[in-house]
């Protein structure tokens, strides 16, 4: 035992003594220095991953679940609570309004004015129906200043059948209307040869109609119609009118190219001439076709086509075609709030007697016709919605007519009339190229339901080739309407309109007079208002009052034709079924 304590001792002591020499030797050979650290210590942590996986539970306790039961123990509570039960939210309702189908309409009026209307329609089954459309206005006259009677009436009956099958609509129509007015229009200066003469101033219009048109649904042929009017005077005159149209889609790989034709057939005759006694004859047929392509991108509309017309004047035997531009394109700059649009159309214009005589019924029946040649209608313009009831239409435009009729006073023949419109007291026509640039604006209101209003406006510039003024063109036109249903019963309206000047002329010749003697004749501006009242006296029966010219002026639409002054007309209108 003390022999191993002494052994462990001795090697204690060596390994010491060593490890101290050991520690001398090496401080004895480290040399001293600087250390320069290039980069500081960065320490990093490792990622921690989560061990997916579930430990299996060896548990006895929690292999099984216990059931767990509830018992509810209910009973009866008193209760005095009553709710109160609801009410619906009273809405005013309008009381439906009966529509009728037919309706007559009498009143009378100043200057011995009577009005008449009766529209009948019946329905025959779901698809078909029948109707018919009377009316009559006349007038005794009694301007005020006149030497020669002034009286009208205009006079007019219709009749239609319609219907409507699965895949077309169809209907037919005919009628007759007859006209009369006078040339009462003498100039002061003619008033005593034509009293002399006993000139008989009343001339009356006829004509007899009958049309028809079509309208088809899937198919290529989108529609088709056709017209024939006969119109006529006391005079000598007649003229025949057809007109055939159709409008057909035509398929072009993959698309389509709306298409319209159109046959339009004239012919007439008049007992004589201005300047002669001779018989004349006029008359044309046109063929016309205008396709156009409709291109659509986003808010842009471009319809791009052309038309083209074949002209054959029958009395002549000539023949001309006429090619016209027909481009029209729309923009929505703003939505419905700003609509940029403009285009170029061209048109040959079919001019006939029963649409001068329309225009103006104090013609004579010595007119000589041939179409308007309107080598483009040029225009742009915006328009859009102020609000959800306010919409307005701004626009320019520029014509440039060939052969553009003009209705000018005929010569007056001082020492040799031969007819009751020789006096200078009836127009003819003349024709002439007339450029014409306009400028409009107009602004439609409907302020609700009830109330609706709308204002227009014009202004023209003329320019002429041959005749010295664009002769009975107004510089400026305007316009305004207003519509007012006041309440259930009461209702009312007015229609205000103002032309600004014309220019006519007015040419005496005669043996002694070396050259015709002309004068230029400026017409006065004018202004129209009209209004009406009325009140439902039920559904079915209303009365009105009518005033016509309320500021009183006896202005003068033509040259020496001066209209009646303020005129009143009260009547009433009764609508039925049967």
């Amino acid at each position: 035992m003390r022999k191993h304590i002494k052994n462990i001792l001795i090697v204690v002591i060596s390994l010491s003594t060593t490890i101290s020499f050991s520690q001398d030797k090496i401080n004895d050979t480290i040399n001293t220095g600087v250390i320069d650290v290039v980069k500081p210590y960065t320490p990093t942590i490792s990622d921690a991953f989560k061990v997916k996986e579930i430990p299996s539970l060896e548990d006895e306790t929690t292999e099984t679940k216990k059931n767990i039961k509830y018992n509810i123990f209910s009973f009866p509570v008193a209760s005095t609570f009553t709710p109160a039960k609801g009410k619906a939210a009273i809405v005013e309702k309008r009381k439906p309004i009966r529509l009728f189908d037919n309706y007559a309409t009498l009143g009378v009026g100043t200057y011995t004015t009577i009005l008449g209307e009766v529209y009948l329609n019946h329905a025959i089954n779901r698809n078909e129906s029948v109707g018919g459309y009377i009316s009559h206005h006349s007038s005794q006259g009694g301007i005020e200043d006149l030497s020669f009677n002034d009286n009208f009436s205009n006079s007019k009956i219709n009749v239609n059948y319609s219907s409507r099958l699965r895949y077309l609509a169809w209907n037919v129509e005919g009628g007759f209307k007859h006209q009369t007015y006078n040339w009462y229009g003498v100039p002061q200066s003619q008033i005593a040869v034509a009293s002399a003469n006993g000139i008989d101033v009343e001339h009356s219009f006829f004509s007899a109609h009958f049309g028809g048109d079509i309208t088809f649904e899937d198919t290529y042929i989108n529609s088709g119609s056709f017209f024939f009017r006969r119109f006529g005077d006391n005079q000598g005159s007649g003229e025949n009118r057809f007109t055939a149209k159709a409008k057909i889609d035509v398929p072009i790989n993959d698309i389509e190219i709306s298409t319209d034709i159109k046959f339009d057939y004239l012919g007439g005759t008049f007992d004589r001439s201005y300047t002669t006694n001779t018989e004349f004859n006029y008359g044309n047929f046109q063929v016309g076709i205008s396709p156009t392509y409709e291109m659509k991108q986003d808010d842009l509309t471009v319809n791009l086509g052309f038309s083209a017309f074949y002209l054959n004047d029958k009395e002549s035997g000539e023949s001309k075609f006429y090619v016209y531009p027909n481009v029209t394109a729309t923009y929505r700059l703003v939505n419905d709030v700003l609509i940029a649009y403009g285009g170029i159309e061209g048109d040959l214009i079919q001019n006939s007697y029963y649409d001068f005589a329309t225009e103006n019924p104090f013609v004579s029946p010595t007119l000589f016709i041939m179409p308007t040649d309107q080598l483009y209608n040029a225009y742009i313009g915006l328009k859009g919605k102020l609000s959800s009831n306010m919409s307005y239409n701004i626009s320019g435009h520029y014509l440039a007519d060939r052969n553009k009729a003009l209705y000018k006073t005929n010569v007056i023949r001082n020492l040799t009339p031969q007819n009751n419109y020789d006096y200078g007291n009836s127009f003819g026509i003349v024709y002439d190229d007339v450029d014409t640039f306009g400028v409009a604006g107009e602004i439609n209101v409907d302020v609700n339901r009830n109330f609706k209003l709308g204002l227009k406006a014009e202004y023209f510039s003329y320019s002429t080739e041959d005749e010295v003024e664009a002769w009975n063109l107004p510089d400026i036109k305007g316009s305004l309407f207003l519509d007012y249903q006041i309440n259930e019963h009461w209702f009312a309206g007015a229609n205000l309109f103002y032309i600004g000047e014309r220019k006519d002329e007015l040419v005496l010749e005669g043996s002694l007079l070396p050259d015709p003697l002309s004068t230029t004749i400026v017409l006065d501006s004018y202004f129209d208002a009209n209004a009406h009242l009325g009140y439902h006296v039920n559904d079915q029966l209303s009365v009105f009052a009518k005033a016509n010219n309320i500021n009183n002026q006896a202005y003068q639409r033509w040259q020496s034709f001066p209209v009646q002054s303020i005129q009143f007309l009260a009547g009433a209108t009764y609508k039925f079924d049967f």
